[in-house]
C-alpha cells in the first residue's frame, strides 16, 4: 500500500471472523432466535450479510483486503468452539491470514481443543476474555493453556483487558454480564513474568486502562499493545486524550517494536474498516515517526511475532 512513508506492507492484527458458527452460537443464547432464523434476523435487523461457509467468507475478506491494498490479517474466531472456521480460512488462503481462537480456560477439554487447533489447524493465537468468562488471567486454571502456547514457537496469547462491550449482543438483545473485576492489565503482570518467552497482546491500548497497560508494558518486554478500534475508551480519562497523545505515550513506553496496528473490523457490507487505518496513519505521520517504525507498526511486528519471516 502506498503511504506517506512510501509503499508499506499492511497487516491487520485484529479482524473478527463472524462465521456461520458464530451466529449459530448467538442463536443458542437467544430464546427468540434459532439456528435456522439467525442469519435472516441478522440480515433484517443489522443489514449484515454472513456467508454460510467459512471458505466463502474468507474469499469475501480476501477480495475486500485486495481492494484496500492490505497484505494480511489476523482472523479471530470470536466465540469458543468456532476455531474450525478460521482454520478453514487459513487453509484456503495461507498467505493472507493467520488464525486466532477465543478460548475459555474454564471449559472442559479446552486444552485438548487448543492443542488440536494449533497442531492441526494452524491457529497462531489463543484469545482470553477474562471478564467475559469470569476468571483472573493469573488463575492457576489458565496455566495449562499458557504452558501449551509457550511451548509452540510463533504462538501468541491475546488478553482482552479494560471495558468489554460486544455490540452485536446488544443489537440482538442478548445480555452481556461481563465482570470488569477481571479486566485489569495488572493481573497479567505475574503471568507475563512467569512466561518471559511468550508474547502477550493487549488490544485497544488496554481499553480504558491505558495507564495500567503502559505500566505492564514497561515492566514486561513480552507484552504488546494493539491499536485497534475507534479507541472511544479515551472518554473515560480526565482529561480525555486525543489519539495522537495515546500514540505518543505508547511509543515512549513500549516503543515502535511493541505496537501492532489493527482495525477491529468484523462484518459486511462494511468490511475492512479503512477509516481506522486512515486515522492512525495520519496521526503517526503527523507526530513524525520514521518509515522504518511505520513499517514495524503496520505489519512488521506482527509478521515477526507470528514467524512469517522464518
Amino acid at each position: 500500500m502506498l503511504t506517506p512513508w512510501g509503499p508499506l506492507a499492511i497487516s491487520d492484527a485484529h479482524v473478527h471472523f463472524f462465521s456461520h458458527g458464530f451466529f449459530q452460537t448467538l442463536a443458542a443464547q437467544a430464546p427468540s432466535l434459532s439456528a435456522d432464523t439467525i442469519e435472516a434476523t441478522v440480515r433484517g435487523l443489522l443489514n449484515w450479510y454472513p456467508p454460510h461457509a467459512p471458505e466463502e467468507l474468507a474469499a469475501v475478506w480476501v477480495e475486500d483486503l485486495d481492494r484496500h491494498g492490505v497484505s494480511r490479517a489476523v482472523l479471530i474466531a470470536s466465540v469458543p468452539g468456532d476455531e474450525s472456521s478460521v482454520e478453514a480460512a487459513v487453509q484456503r488462503f495461507p498467505d493472507r491470514f493467520w488464525a486466532y481462537a477465543l478460548v475459555n480456560p474454564l471449559a472442559p477439554g479446552v486444552v485438548a481443543r487448543a492443542q488440536a487447533a494449533i497442531h492441526n489447524g494452524g491457529v497462531r493465537g489463543l484469545c482470553l476474555f477474562p471478564a467475559m468468562h469470569g476468571y483472573s488471567v493469573a488463575d492457576e486454571r489458565v496455566d495449562p493453556l499458557l504452558h501449551l502456547a509457550a511451548s509452540q514457537p510463533g504462538v501468541v496469547v491475546f488478553v482482552h483487558c479494560g471495558v468489554l462491550s460486544v455490540g452485536i449482543r446488544k443489537k440482538l438483545g442478548l445480555p452481556s454480564r461481563f465482570d470488569l473485576r477481571f479486566s485489569s492489565p495488572l493481573d497479567l503482570h505475574p503471568v507475563a513474568l512467569r512466561y518471559p518467552g511468550l508474547p502477550f497482546i493487549v488490544p485497544h491500548f488496554g481499553a480504558g486502562l491505558f495507564r495500567e497497560a503502559l505500566m505492564l508494558c514497561d515492566l514486561c518486554p513480552n507484552v504488546y499493545l494493539d491499536t485497534s478500534s475507534t479507541n472511544s475508551w479515551t472518554r473515560y480519562l480526565t482529561p480525555p486524550p486525543d489519539l495522537a497523545a495515546v500514540f505518543r505515550q505508547a511509543l515512549d513506553v513500549a516503543g515502535p517494536e511493541r505496537l501492532l496496528f489493527g482495525t477491529d473490523s468484523s462484518f459486511f457490507p462494511r468490511g475492512w474498516h479503512a477509516a481506522i487505518f486512515e486515522a492512525q496513519r495520519d496521526i503517526l505521520h503527523r507526530i513524525g515517526i520514521s518509515a522504518a517504525d511505520a513499517a514495524k507498526i503496520f505489519g512488521g511486528n506482527l509478521e515477526r511475532l507470528l514467524g512469517a519471516e522464518s
